[in-house]
């Protein structure tokens, strides 16, 4: 009988090592905030934490002159502002200034991104070549007439210059813009809202009518 509990009261010896270091492996988990499990689990991959940060000025443009602007892009189905750079004659007068800053504009936004920006993940939906320009003589004075009327574009091409447009001295600084089409049809005030900006392939800019 002794030398049953002699050798149980080893055994139990022998596991203890063992057993201090679980409670110990336990509580160092649960001050982690993690709780100990005995079953594995697989968690995947962790989750990619790539944003749409511009990756700076495009080399191309970095040492041109002219007028700072941003023009937004689509990225990961939302649009984002980018730098770019828009050259503007000297002495031009306000009306004219509008409309060449309008023009610069549209060519960056129609223009492809820059490598940089491709592998982040920056589109545009604008068409290449579209123009732009001033009011006709029935027109509100800040209207810009697009080459393509803006019900022919995409919603997300349309957001991208509304919300360009609306963000520069292309427009009157009141966050909207007042565009128009090549055809008789009156010109619309468009306005860049949260939505348009969060979700642009699925939200219009809204626009009212103009006097």
């Amino acid at each position: 009988m002794n030398i049953r509990r002699t050798t149980a009261r080893r055994a139990a010896v022998r596991r203890l090592p063992g057993l201090f270091a679980v409670t110990a492996l336990g509580a160092l988990l649960a001050g982690c905030g993690i709780r100990a499990t005995e079953v594995p689990t697989d968690f995947g991959p962790a989750p990619s934490r790539m944003g749409c940060s511009p990756a700076g000025p495009d080399a191309s443009q970095q040492g041109e002159r002219g007028l700072q602007v941003q023009v937004f892009l689509l990225c990961r189905s939302s649009l984002v502002a980018v730098d770019r750079t828009v050259r503007v004659p000297d002495g031009a007068a306000d009306s004219k200034r509008r409309v060449v800053v309008a023009q610069g504009l549209l060519d960056e936004l129609s223009a492809r991104p820059s490598a940089a920006e491709k592998a982040t993940g920056y589109t545009t939906s604008v068409p290449g070549g579209t123009t732009v320009s001033g009011p006709r003589p029935d027109d509100p004075e800040d209207t810009l007439r697009l080459s393509t009327a803006p019900g022919g574009l995409s919603s997300s091409a349309l957001g991208q210059i509304v919300c360009t447009f609306s963000d520069s001295t292309a427009a009157e600084g009141d966050g909207s813009v007042v565009l128009g089409g090549p055809d008789e049809a009156p010109p619309r005030r468009y306005k860049c809202t949260d939505e348009v900006r969060t979700r642009p392939g699925s939200a219009e800019p809204p626009s009212v009518g103009v006097p």
